[in-house]
């Protein structure tokens, strides 16, 4: 399916991250350079000028990471597109400039490559799926997972917003996800846990309980969950039961969210579209996800007024 624009429909992403995100990038940098910078040393600190090269086709994501990456290390990026715009969709496209100190550019590059290449390839995912459902009729929301990389989590659910799909939970403080290691720790009580989970969490804090079956659903609702997830159905028993649960609780505010999830893919999605079905949930736009190919190319001097036409990544 073609790839088009992911750009978000309401405001800047980049002004959802909270105001302790920067620190993470100086833990990158550490961690890409624990010691001595042999190469910085080979290069120096003479000013530089670099391309930031797109070189395969996907939505670009991530430019609040990149800018600070290269802010800490006293360099300036200026881009040339858009967050949420097609890159690389013609070929290898300049997509930024950053100017600083040689050494500086090259301690920044690996780090600021490897974050907007997954940050990218995650939005790019995610607004392929739900473009795919879109057009299979699906009119409500497609939400990532908490399967995320540890450290890494609030990358990935960026990729996911920019890409236009919810990022769903952020952590375990956010929303009371009561799965079946939860329940059976309950004594197989689902109205137990649901008790306990309204009890901790107050008005604030919504409720959802993952169901094998319809009377696990049915269960939860008449506890007071918020949403139901059913987990793992088979396309006809999920409409089947997403239908039920409507008739009986209520639609919108009347009734409980119904959210569907479990191995759900490009190839199988579009089976479970349903009016029915408030959320989708699937891990596969956020886990092994391919990349979007980016490179950084220093220009050699006397050379910064042409087109960069750098080749293959660094490593």
């Amino acid at each position: 399916m073609p790839i088009t624009s992911g750009a978000p429909a309401h405001g800047n992403p980049a002004h959802l991250l909270p105001p302790s995100w920067t620190s993470v990038i100086s833990a990158w940098l550490a961690e890409d350079t624990p010691s001595f910078d042999y190469g910085g040393f080979v290069v120096g600190a003479a000013p530089a000028t670099a391309r930031l090269l797109a070189k395969s086709p996907g939505i670009l994501a991530g430019v609040p990471f990149v800018d600070e990456i290269f802010k800490q290390l006293d360099c300036k990026v200026e881009w040339l597109v858009k967050e949420g715009d097609l890159v690389g969709q013609n070929g290898k496209q300049h997509v930024a400039t950053v100017t600083g100190p040689t050494r500086n550019l090259l301690l920044g590059e690996r780090v600021a490559l490897n974050v907007v290449a997954r940050c990218s390839g995650i939005a790019t995912k995610s607004h392929s799926l739900l473009a795919l459902l879109r057009n299979a009729g699906y009119k409500n929301t497609l939400a990532g997972t908490r399967k995320t990389t540890p450290g890494f989590r609030l990358v990935e659910k960026y990729g996911m917003i920019v890409g236009g799909c919810d990022p769903h939970r952020q952590d375990l403080s956010t929303m009371t996800m009561l799965k079946d290691n939860h329940i059976w720790a309950c004594n197989n009580n689902i109205a137990t846990a649901v008790s306990a989970a309204k009890a901790a969490g107050g008005f604030a804090i919504k409720v959802e309980v993952e169901c094998q079956s319809l009377n696990e659903a049915e269960q939860a609702c008449d506890a007071g969950a918020d949403v139901v997830m059913l987990d793992n159905f088979t396309p006809e028993e999920m409409k089947k039961a997403a239908r039920s649960l409507k008739q009986k609780y209520g639609s919108g505010p009347r009734g409980p969210l119904v959210e569907v999830s479990g191995g759900l893919t490009e190839d199988n999605v579009s089976d479970y579209v349903s009016d029915d079905v408030d959320v989708i949930s699937s891990s596969s736009i956020h886990q092994g996800t391919k990349h979007v190919d980016f490179s950084l190319k220093i220009v050699p001097k006397g050379q910064e007024a042409k087109d960069g036409k750098g080749e293959s990544t660094a490593t």
